[in-house]
C-alpha cells in the first residue's frame, strides 16, 4: 500500500513540475513595444501652427510652430498600448491650401489623412494597434 501511494505521489509531483516549468509562449502582439512618429505637411501657402499628439495617456503638445512641415520626436508605445492620436492645426493663404498628417509605426506609414482644402486647416487622426 505504501509503495503504491509513493508511486502515485511521485507521478503527481512530476506532472505538477512539468506543467509549471513549461515555457510560456507569448503570441499576443500587444505585448510588443512600438516606435511611433507623427509627420505633418502643409502645401505651399500653408503653415502648421499647433500639434497635439501621443500614445494612450502620454500626451504632448507642440505650440508656436511655423513652416510647411513638422515631425514629432519618436515615442515608444509601451506593450499593451491601445492607440496613437494626433491633432494638427494650421492655416492656408488660399482656398486651395492643404494639410496632410501621417502616423508611422516602426518606420512604416500606417495611417494618413488630409484636411479639406481651405484657409483653416485641421486634421485629427488616430491609429489602433
Amino acid at each position: 500500500m505504501y509503495r503504491k501511494l509513493s508511486i502515485v505521489s511521485i507521478l503527481f509531483a512530476a506532472m505538477l513540475t512539468s506543467s509549471s516549468c513549461s515555457k510560456d509562449k507569448d503570441d499576443n502582439p500587444t505585448s510588443v513595444t512600438h516606435k511611433v512618429q507623427f509627420i505633418a505637411t502643409a502645401s505651399a501657402g500653408g503653415s502648421i501652427s499647433t500639434a497635439s499628439y501621443g500614445v494612450d495617456g502620454d500626451a504632448h503638445t507642440a505650440n508656436n510652430l511655423s513652416g510647411t512641415s513638422w515631425t514629432s520626436p519618436e515615442l515608444t508605445a509601451p506593450a499593451g498600448a491601445y492607440n496613437a492620436n494626433i491633432l494638427v492645426n494650421g492655416a492656408g493663404t488660399t482656398d486651395a491650401s492643404a494639410l496632410k498628417v501621417g502616423i508611422y509605426i516602426d518606420g512604416v506609414l500606417k495611417k494618413e489623412e488630409s484636411a479639406t482644402p481651405g484657409r483653416v486647416l485641421s486634421v485629427m487622426l488616430n491609429y489602433k494597434f
